[in-house]
């Protein structure tokens, strides 16, 4: 006879088996389908151990996911990070990974598409609206304010 258990730790293999999971979205999981907190300890630690969930795994699916297809600098991708529970020894080592050539690139293609959208009265104004923009989308402001001293965004 298969028991409760039996069928949540086959409900999260095939959960954690289909997408990049971390262990606080496995363990939301587990607690939403009523499972009891023993059995989110016991269930989680069989999924860490057989490699159904690793969080390095995923913090590079997640930083790779964001930053190619949003557009999302690092400071962004760390704080979804953060908020999915993921440790900073764990995430820190993939943002610092990034190749930084791209990086400088998809900030340069960013700013030089929203400079030709914005209105501004002056090219301070332009350039204060240029670095609100970058920074909302998680990017350094080092990093943004040498990529808009070595372009000209008029």
């Amino acid at each position: 006879m298969i028991s409760g258990y039996d069928i949540l730790l086959k409900r999260a293999a095939a959960y954690t088996s289909r997408q990049e999971t971390c262990r606080w979205a496995a363990e939301s999981k587990l607690r939403g389908w009523g499972a009891s907190p023993t059995q989110v300890k016991t269930i989680i630690a069989y999924l860490e151990q057989e490699h159904y969930i690793d969080e390095t795994r995923f913090s590079k699916s997640f930083a790779s996911d964001k930053f190619r297809f949003n557009q999302w600098g690092k400071v962004k991708i760390a704080q979804a990070l953060e908020a999915k529970r993921i440790p900073a020894s764990v995430f820190q080592p993939v943002l610092d990974a990034m190749d930084e050539d791209i990086y400088i690139q998809t900030i340069k293609e960013l700013l030089e598409k929203k400079s030709r959208e914005i209105v501004a009265k002056n090219k301070y104004e332009k350039q204060g609206k240029l670095i609100n923009f970058a920074l909302r989308r998680g990017f350094e402001y080092a990093v943004v304010e040498r990529v808009l001293n070595s372009n000209n965004y008029e």
